[in-house]
């Protein structure tokens, strides 16, 4: 299987939508043929669903509302817009009808599930860059909000969407998987190694100096496997595998703990409800997925369900 084919299997990723490239200077909306679908944001990217049911809900368009094009796809223009008098902190905390993404991702198909992640990432990107980072002016809205330039004309600095990269990496020496976890995480939950990429550095080069940092372990290789749109708030996850030749761990700060795991002993563990793997919506998941499928022929959770 191919990286891009790998990629397509991750939540988020693999979004069949026209996003109009060159064209977001010149196009027309009012022009546009189809049907024009907008979707209702907070300015802290929460997208509004349905009250009774896990799908996204489509908004007349508001003149007044901040709105960014998102693209199209088969005859119809998506969009999201927001109220741009509120401000994120004078928020109440997540709750329905506008829920987490982190928590309701699994429950929408994978187009929505895509649109609502790329929809959160720019909404948030708008609130993030309301002022010019070179002189302080307000910015403005321009190519359908898909930049934002300096009000000032003497500056006139143009701002555009950014992506924060992280490498994440299932990490194996010999046959044993490496599994960690952090304080904040919900009970037994474990993960693989990830951490963001610095400026100056390779991916591979992150792979090695992440790692190394996090649990003292030292990469002979790695190669990559995957990525993943992660719109909280903006990152984009690239997914590596690793190999070592030492089991020995120096866990730092970030680490609770962390340990070496066959495949026999992650399902004994997964199934005696000692160990909960990363979420199912996330990269990580099919990092340790694909790491078991490749040992054992069958996927984890059939693995699991096969425990007496």
């Amino acid at each position: 299987m191919s990286a891009s084919e790998r990629s397509l299997r991750n939540p988020f990723a693999g979004l069949p939508l026209e996003r109009f490239g060159e064209q977001r200077e010149r196009f027309d909306p009012g022009r546009f043929e189809g049907e024009l679908r907008c979707l209702l944001a907070l300015p802290d990217g929460r997208i509004r669903t349905a009250d009774d049911r896990p799908q996204l809900t489509w908004h007349p368009p508001n003149e007044r509302a901040d709105r960014v094009l998102l693209g199209h796809f088969e005859g119809v223009l998506y969009a999201v817009q927001w109220d741009p008098a509120t401000t994120p902190d004078a928020l109440p905390p997540p709750q329905p009808p506008y829920p987490d993404l982190r928590a309701h991702a699994q429950l929408l198909d994978d187009f929505q599930a895509g649109l609502a992640a790329y929809a959160r990432a720019m909404v948030i990107w708008h609130q993030r860059h309301r002022y010019c980072g070179v002189c302080g002016a307000p910015t403005l809205s321009q190519a359908h909000g898909h930049r934002r330039g300096c009000s000032n004309s003497a500056c006139g600095t143009e701002h555009f969407p950014r992506v924060d990269p992280a490498i994440i990496v299932a990490i194996s020496c010999g046959e044993r998987l490496l599994l960690a976890r952090q304080s904040g995480w919900p009970e037994k939950r474990y993960s693989v190694l990830a951490g963001f990429v610095e400026p100056g550095e390779s991916l591979e080069d992150c792979v090695r100096r992440e790692v190394l940092e996090e649990s003292g372990v030292v990469i002979r290789q790695c190669d990559y496997h995957s990525s993943q749109p992660w719109p909280f708030p903006s990152g984009l996850m690239l997914g590596f595998t690793a190999q070592t030749d030492s089991e020995t761990l120096v866990l730092d700060d970030e680490l609770e703990h962390a340990l070496w795991v066959s495949p026999e002993e992650l399902v004994a563990a997964i199934a005696a409800g000692e160990l909960k793997p990363p979420s199912g919506f996330s990269i990580s998941r099919r990092l340790v997925e694909d790491w078991y499928l490749e040992r054992c022929g069958i996927s984890l959770s059939e693995a699991v369900k096969r425990v007496p």
